[in-house]
Protein backbone atom coordinates (compact mmCIF):
# COMPACT_ATOMS: atom_id res chain seq x y z
CA UNK A 1 0.00 0.00 0.00
CA UNK A 2 1.42 3.38 -0.92
CA UNK A 3 0.35 6.88 0.09
CA UNK A 4 1.43 10.17 -1.43
CA UNK A 5 1.76 12.86 1.24
CA UNK A 6 1.91 16.35 -0.25
CA UNK A 7 3.20 17.92 2.97
CA UNK A 8 4.02 17.25 6.61
CA UNK A 9 0.33 17.80 7.36
CA UNK A 10 -0.61 14.81 5.20
CA UNK A 11 2.14 12.70 6.74
CA UNK A 12 0.76 13.57 10.17
CA UNK A 13 -2.80 12.81 9.02
CA UNK A 14 -1.79 9.33 7.85
CA UNK A 15 -0.17 8.75 11.26
CA UNK A 16 -3.40 9.77 13.02
CA UNK A 17 -5.43 7.30 10.96
CA UNK A 18 -2.91 4.54 11.59
CA UNK A 19 -3.02 5.32 15.32
CA UNK A 20 -6.76 4.71 15.22
CA UNK A 21 -6.21 1.40 13.39
CA UNK A 22 -3.54 -0.22 15.57
CA UNK A 23 -4.04 -2.25 18.73
CA UNK A 24 -2.06 -3.43 21.72
CA UNK A 25 0.90 -5.54 20.60
CA UNK A 26 1.25 -3.97 17.14
CA UNK A 27 4.73 -2.90 16.03
CA UNK A 28 5.28 -0.14 13.46
CA UNK A 29 8.81 0.05 12.01
CA UNK A 30 9.68 3.37 10.33
CA UNK A 31 12.46 3.63 7.75
CA UNK A 32 13.74 6.55 5.73
CA UNK A 33 16.49 9.15 5.61
CA UNK A 34 16.88 11.97 8.12
CA UNK A 35 14.12 14.53 7.71
CA UNK A 36 11.83 12.21 5.76
CA UNK A 37 8.86 12.53 8.13
CA UNK A 38 9.23 9.64 10.57
CA UNK A 39 8.81 11.72 13.73
CA UNK A 40 5.95 13.76 12.21
CA UNK A 41 4.26 10.45 11.42
CA UNK A 42 4.79 9.20 15.00
CA UNK A 43 3.28 12.43 16.34
CA UNK A 44 0.17 11.61 14.29
CA UNK A 45 0.26 8.00 15.48
CA UNK A 46 0.30 9.25 19.08
CA UNK A 47 -2.64 11.55 18.39
CA UNK A 48 -4.58 8.66 16.85
CA UNK A 49 -3.91 6.67 20.03
CA UNK A 50 -5.27 9.53 22.14
CA UNK A 51 -1.91 10.60 23.61
CA UNK A 52 -0.89 14.16 24.44
CA UNK A 53 1.17 15.08 21.38
CA UNK A 54 2.75 18.21 22.86
CA UNK A 55 5.57 16.06 24.26
CA UNK A 56 6.17 13.97 21.12
CA UNK A 57 9.57 14.54 19.54
CA UNK A 58 12.42 12.45 18.22
CA UNK A 59 13.81 10.37 21.09
CA UNK A 60 17.31 10.30 19.53
CA UNK A 61 19.07 11.31 22.72
CA UNK A 62 17.04 9.22 25.15
CA UNK A 63 16.30 6.39 22.68
CA UNK A 64 12.81 5.73 24.09
CA UNK A 65 9.77 7.78 25.05
CA UNK A 66 6.54 6.33 26.40
CA UNK A 67 3.27 8.19 25.78
CA UNK A 68 -0.06 7.39 27.44
CA UNK A 69 -3.15 6.95 25.28
CA UNK A 70 -5.86 4.32 24.88
CA UNK A 71 -2.84 1.99 24.94
CA UNK A 72 0.74 3.12 25.65
CA UNK A 73 2.92 4.15 22.71
CA UNK A 74 6.57 3.08 22.97
CA UNK A 75 8.52 5.40 20.65
CA UNK A 76 12.03 4.11 19.91
CA UNK A 77 14.71 5.85 17.86
CA UNK A 78 17.55 3.47 17.02
CA UNK A 79 19.61 5.93 14.96
CA UNK A 80 22.47 6.17 17.46
CA UNK A 81 22.65 2.48 18.34
CA UNK A 82 25.43 0.35 16.90
CA UNK A 83 24.72 -3.15 18.18
CA UNK A 84 21.85 -5.44 19.02
CA UNK A 85 23.28 -5.71 22.55
CA UNK A 86 22.57 -2.01 23.07
CA UNK A 87 19.04 -2.60 21.87
CA UNK A 88 18.53 -5.48 24.27
CA UNK A 89 19.93 -3.36 27.13
CA UNK A 90 17.02 -0.95 26.50
CA UNK A 91 14.57 -3.78 27.19
CA UNK A 92 13.51 -3.60 23.55
CA UNK A 93 12.34 -7.21 23.34
CA UNK A 94 10.27 -6.82 26.51
CA UNK A 95 8.43 -3.79 25.13
CA UNK A 96 7.77 -5.50 21.80
CA UNK A 97 6.94 -9.01 22.90
CA UNK A 98 5.59 -8.53 26.43
CA UNK A 99 4.41 -4.92 26.43
CA UNK A 100 0.81 -3.79 26.61
CA UNK A 101 1.09 -1.04 24.02
CA UNK A 102 2.01 -0.16 20.45
CA UNK A 103 5.68 0.20 19.49
CA UNK A 104 6.85 2.75 16.91
CA UNK A 105 10.47 2.05 15.97
CA UNK A 106 12.36 4.71 13.99
CA UNK A 107 15.44 3.39 12.16
CA UNK A 108 14.25 -0.17 12.79
CA UNK A 109 15.81 -1.27 9.50
CA UNK A 110 19.22 -1.07 11.23
CA UNK A 111 18.13 -4.08 13.29
CA UNK A 112 15.67 -5.76 10.93
CA UNK A 113 16.53 -9.19 12.31
CA UNK A 114 15.19 -8.11 15.72
CA UNK A 115 11.83 -6.89 14.47
CA UNK A 116 8.81 -9.18 14.86
CA UNK A 117 7.68 -11.07 11.77
CA UNK A 118 4.27 -9.40 12.03
CA UNK A 119 5.62 -5.85 12.13
CA UNK A 120 4.12 -3.18 9.89
CA UNK A 121 6.92 -1.53 7.90
CA UNK A 122 6.45 2.12 6.96
CA UNK A 123 9.00 3.41 4.46
CA UNK A 124 9.40 7.09 3.59
CA UNK A 125 10.68 8.26 0.19
CA UNK A 126 11.18 11.82 -1.00
CA UNK A 127 9.61 12.55 -4.38
CA UNK A 128 12.16 15.23 -5.29
CA UNK A 129 14.57 17.58 -3.54
CA UNK A 130 12.48 20.69 -4.25
CA UNK A 131 9.34 19.45 -2.52
CA UNK A 132 8.06 18.31 0.88
CA UNK A 133 6.05 15.65 -0.92
CA UNK A 134 6.68 12.08 0.25
CA UNK A 135 5.73 8.62 -0.83
CA UNK A 136 4.95 6.46 2.17
CA UNK A 137 4.86 2.71 1.61
CA UNK A 138 3.21 0.44 4.18
CA UNK A 139 3.88 -3.29 4.04
CA UNK A 140 4.25 -6.40 6.12
CA UNK A 141 3.11 -9.97 6.51
CA UNK A 142 0.63 -11.74 8.70
CA UNK A 143 -2.95 -11.38 9.81
CA UNK A 144 -2.19 -8.53 12.25
CA UNK A 145 -0.70 -6.39 9.48
CA UNK A 146 -3.59 -7.24 7.13
CA UNK A 147 -6.07 -6.23 9.86
CA UNK A 148 -4.34 -2.88 10.44
CA UNK A 149 -4.01 -2.13 6.72
CA UNK A 150 -7.66 -2.95 6.09
CA UNK A 151 -8.75 -0.62 8.90
CA UNK A 152 -6.47 2.06 7.46
CA UNK A 153 -7.91 1.59 3.95
CA UNK A 154 -11.43 2.02 5.31
CA UNK A 155 -10.45 5.14 7.26
CA UNK A 156 -8.76 6.64 4.21
CA UNK A 157 -11.80 5.89 2.05
CA UNK A 158 -13.95 7.77 4.55
CA UNK A 159 -11.44 10.64 4.58
CA UNK A 160 -11.06 11.02 0.81
CA UNK A 161 -8.04 8.77 0.33
CA UNK A 162 -4.84 10.01 -1.18
CA UNK A 163 -3.64 6.60 -2.32
CA UNK A 164 -1.73 6.25 -5.55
Amino acid sequence: MEYRAGSALYTHRLGVLLGQAVDQGDVVVLCGPLGSGKTVFVKGLAQGLGADTSQVHSPSFSLLHVYSGRVPLYHFDLYRLDSSDELLDLGFDEYLFEGDGVAAVEWGDKFAEMMPEQALWVRFFGVDDASDERRIRLSGAGCDVRRVLERLRCALAENEGGWV
